[in-house]
C-alpha cells in the first residue's frame, strides 16, 4: 500500500510547516488528487487516520479535491479532459493525447491553530 508511505510524506510536511510558522495543531488538509494519480482515495483516507495519530494533525479532517485529467490531443489540437491515461479523445476519437493533468497530488492548504 503505498498509499500509507504518502500519508507519512504528508505528515512530515505538516510538521516542518507547524515548526516553522509555529503552529501548534491542524484542523483540516485539503489534498488535490488527480484523477490519474494512481492512488487510491480509499487507502489514503484509511492511512491519514492512521498515520495522523499521535501528529499535531491527529483527528484532522481530510478533505479530497479531485482533479481532473487533461491531455492534450494531437490530432483536433484541443485539450480535453480524460479519466485515463490510454483514453481517446472524447472530442474527435484520436489516441495522439499528451497528458497535461490530473496525475498530480499536492497539499493544497491547511487549517491549523
Amino acid at each position: 500500500m503505498h498509499e500509507m508511505s504518502i500519508v507519512e510524506g504528508i505528515r512530515s510536511v505538516i510538521e516542518d510547516a507547524g515548526r516553522a510558522q509555529g503552529f501548534e495543531r491542524v484542523t483540516k488538509v485539503r489534498l488535490e488528487i488527480g484523477r490519474m494519480s494512481g492512488v487510491e482515495i480509499g487507502a489514503l483516507e484509511f492511512a491519514f487516520d492512521v498515520v495522523m495519530n499521535g501528529s499535531i494533525a491527529e483527528g484532522a479532517e481530510l478533505e479530497i479535491l479531485n482533479i481532473p485529467g487533461k491531455a492534450l490531443c494531437f490530432d483536433c489540437e484541443k485539450t480535453v479532459e480524460v479519466e485515463h491515461r490510454l483514453d481517446t479523445c472524447p472530442n474527435c476519437g484520436g489516441a495522439r493525447l499528451l497528458v497535461q493533468g490530473g496525475d498530480e497530488m499536492r497539499i493544497k492548504d491547511l487549517e491549523v491553530l
